[in-house]
C-alpha cells in the first residue's frame, strides 16, 4: 500500500512539473499576443517620439454619428447583389419573423453584452477620439466601449494566437488625406453587424474603414467594407457620415441588467433567444 501511495505520489509530482513547464514554455507565445518581443507600447514616451510623417488631419474631438437620409445608425444590406450565407440567412430570416410577432430577436445589447464593431460606431452615442502619432482612442458613451487603433507600424496578431474581442484588432494607417483602418480578430457569440436586423458578426469578420475629414474640420466620412465568409458572399461596401460636437463630453455609462429590468426587450416573452 505505501508503495503504491509512492507511485502515485511521485506520478502528481511528474504531472505537476509538466503543467508548470508547459506553462514557462507558453508563457512568451501568450506574451506574444499583445506585444513582440521588444515592441513598444503606444503610449511609450520613446515609442511617441519617433520620426513620423505629419498626420493629415486630427480626429480629436467627440464625433456623433450624423442620422439623416442614406446615414442609418444601423448596417443595412445592399439592394442588389448581395447574398447571406444560409447560416447567416437563417437568422435573417428569424428576426424578420420576430419583428412581425411583435418581438426583439436576440436583444444582446439590452442584456449588457458588448456593442461592439461596427455597431459601437453608429449609435445615437458619441465617440471621443484622441489621436497621438502611435495610436488612436475611442471611446463610446454607448457603455463606455474602448477601442484602440494601432498606428505605430504594428502587424495584425496572428489569429491563431490573437485575444478575440468584441471590437477587434484595429491597425491603422494614411494613405495620402485618408485613414485607413483595417480590424479583424472579432469574437463570434454574441456579436452582430446589425442586432435588429439578425446580421451576425462571426470570428472571420473583417471590418474596413476609410476615413477622410472635411475642409472645415467638421465632418467625416468613412468609407466602409464588410466582409465576412461565414455571413454573406463578397464584399459589402457602406458610407457613414459623423459630425463633430464641441459641445459634448462623454459620462460613464454603464450597463447593469438590473436596471435594465424595466425594458421589455429584455424579457424572454418579448426576446427571441
Amino acid at each position: 500500500m505505501k508503495e503504491a501511495m509512492k507511485k502515485l505520489k511521485s506520478g502528481l509530482m511528474g504531472m505537476a512539473v509538466l503543467v508548470l513547464l508547459s506553462i514557462v514554455v507558453a508563457a512568451p507565445d501568450l506574451a506574444a499576443q499583445f506585444q513582440a518581443p521588444g515592441e513598444l507600447g503606444v503610449l511609450a514616451p520613446a515609442n511617441i517620439a519617433k520620426a513620423r510623417p505629419k498626420a493629415p488631419f486630427d480626429l480629436t474631438g467627440a464625433w456623433l454619428h450624423a442620422n439623416g437620409d442614406e446615414n442609418g445608425e444601423r448596417y443595412l444590406p445592399p439592394a442588389t447583389g448581395f447574398k447571406f450565407t444560409p447560416a447567416a440567412q437563417a437568422h435573417f430570416d428569424a428576426a424578420k419573423q420576430a419583428v412581425k410577432d411583435g418581438k426583439i430577436y436576440r436583444n444582446d445589447i439590452g442584456l449588457c453584452w458588448p456593442s461592439g464593431l461596427p455597431i459601437m460606431m453608429t449609435r445615437v452615442w458619441p465617440v471621443s477620439m484622441i489621436q497621438l502619432p502611435t495610436s488612436i482612442f475611442m471611446i463610446s458613451e454607448l457603455m463606455n466601449s474602448l477601442r484602440v487603433v494601432y498606428m505605430d507600424g504594428r502587424k495584425h496578431t496572428d489569429p491563431d494566437i490573437a485575444v478575440r474581442s468584441f471590437n477587434g484588432e484595429s491597425i491603422g494607417h494614411w494613405e495620402g488625406n485618408a485613414l485607413v483602418i483595417d480590424t479583424t480578430n472579432f469574437v463570434a457569440d454574441h456579436h452582430w453587424v446589425n442586432d435588429q436586423a439578425g446580421i451576425p458578426a462571426s470570428d472571420d469578420f473583417h471590418f474596413i474603414e476609410r476615413i477622410t475629414m472635411s475642409a472645415d474640420g467638421m465632418t467625416l466620412t468613412s468609407e466602409n467594407t464588410l466582409i465576412d465568409p461565414k455571413g454573406w458572399e463578397g464584399e459589402w461596401k457602406a458610407t457613414k457620415r459623423f459630425r463633430r460636437v464641441d459641445d459634448r463630453d462623454i459620462a460613464e455609462v454603464e450597463c447593469l441588467p438590473d436596471l435594465n429590468d424595466h425594458m421589455p426587450s429584455v424579457h424572454s416573452k418579448d426576446n427571441v433567444r
